[in-house]
């Protein structure tokens, strides 16, 4: 939807399963028709599409992107972004690792979002930007040697020039977003940084870079690694990289007592990679690739987590570890007695953008956990819980004059 200050908000539907554009369609038409219909009925609605490579293929036909063209028009609706993160299978088995793959050394990876930006380029509205989010170059656990980071930023540059070609002959403005997360090559505002200077030296003076490629800023991703949003969007901003999107996402926020131990174990699936960020007391920070290595421990951060326990009660002092969990919960759902959430990442993130609100244009709420989530964070439909993420998220903006 179009808000304050030129942005535009939308839901990701990477919450929904579909790995075929019928499956994909199939959704549109169950779920956003009803949010659109609580959410704002009657007025222009934004849809934060996910396609995956297989859908991506099928709506590349010209009959079926048409008939897609038609249905927006109809139902009064728009697309501006598109989550290009998951390549393949997103919902039901395992994904794990495998979010990552094919990463950008791969042609696979490079084609797959240039066929993303074609169709953006024929899907987003005249005056309205377009953006893609991408997975931040590659997964640290894939081991990458040097002459493979130099071939991931080459076939991101050539990417790049495909975007720069495309908006000139469409007239659109549109822009690839990497994505920092934990773990990756890219998990923290100081190693984006340190990509995107590399960039610039290899092709210097070249306009396309800033204008067509930056960072799609993940509020639990940030969080998660103990970044504080002003300071990170600002560093950003001042080494002139562009927020493409923000995501607005909170993740896990506990401290590791014994009884908060045990209860996490709800979160523990087979399904997506959860790392966990631990702050000790002194400020050392380490990380886990999981949520259930964690929850096993080391000798030592398990001694500390005891110690930081009060008789039974499992209430923790400031001698406590931190952890933080890559774990997307429901931006509306309060603390629990055991669990915290970052969202005052999200709303300093906010804060930011009402300050400096030329920032970014593109917001996407991005839960897409509502399958694995404990029966206490999960809303009976997914229906309910997207239109409570809008509500939670409009009277945020609405505090800050941004609705």
């Amino acid at each position: 939807m179009k808000l304050n200050a030129g942005l535009h908000l939308a839901y990701c539907t990477n919450v929904h399963r579909g790995e075929t554009w019928a499956e994909t369609f199939d959704a549109l038409n169950r779920y956003t028709l009803r949010v659109r219909d609580r959410i704002c009925p009657g007025r222009p609605y934004a849809i934060g599409l996910r396609l995956s490579n297989h859908a991506a293929h099928e709506l590349n036909d010209r009959a079926t992107l048409l008939e897609f063209q038609r249905w927006l028009g109809r139902n009064h609706r728009y697309v501006f972004t598109m989550n290009g993160f998951p390549y393949g299978q997103f919902h039901g088995d395992r994904v794990k690792e495998q979010a990552y793959e094919p990463d950008w050394i791969s042609p696979e990876r490079l084609e797959y979002t240039k066929r993303l930006f074609d169709l953006l380029a024929q899907l987003v509205p005249a005056g309205i930007e377009g953006s893609v989010s991408t997975l931040p170059c590659s997964f640290k656990g894939f081991y990458l040697h040097a002459d493979e980071l130099k071939l991931i930023r080459n076939n991101i540059w050539h990417c790049v020039e495909h975007i720069a070609r495309l908006s000139k002959q469409t007239g659109r403005t549109l822009h690839l977003g990497l994505e920092p997360e934990p773990l990756c090559v890219l998990e923290c505002s100081g190693e984006t940084i340190q990509f995107f200077e590399r960039m610039r030296a290899e092709h210097p003076h070249d306009p396309r870079l800033a204008e067509h490629l930056g960072v799609n800023y993940d509020t639990c991703h940030f969080a998660v690694e103990f970044e504080e949003p002003q300071n990170a969007l600002a560093c950003l901003l001042h080494y002139g990289i562009k927020i493409s999107k923000i995501h607005l996402s909170s993740a896990l926020k506990v401290r590791p007592t014994v009884e908060a131990r045990e209860a996490l174990a709800a979160f523990d699936d087979e399904v997506y990679l959860h790392q966990v960020v631990v702050r000790r007391a002194d400020g050392q920070r380490f990380i886990y690739p999981d949520l259930r290595p964690a929850l096993a421990g080391e000798p030592q951060e398990r001694a500390d987590a005891l110690a930081g326990t009060s008789g039974s009660s499992g209430t923790a002092d400031l001698q406590t570890p931190e952890w933080r969990i890559h774990f997307h919960i429901p931006l509306h759902h309060p603390p629990a007695p055991l669990f915290d959430n970052t969202a005052d990442h999200i709303l300093g993130a906010l804060d930011f953008l009402a300050a400096s609100p030329g920032t970014c244009s593109h917001l996407e709420m991005e839960t897409y956990t509502w399958e694995i989530l404990p029966p206490e964070l999960k809303d009976q439909d997914v229906v309910v819980q997207l239109a409570a993420e809008y509500d939670w998220t409009l009277a945020r903006l609405a505090e800050r004059g941004l609705t």
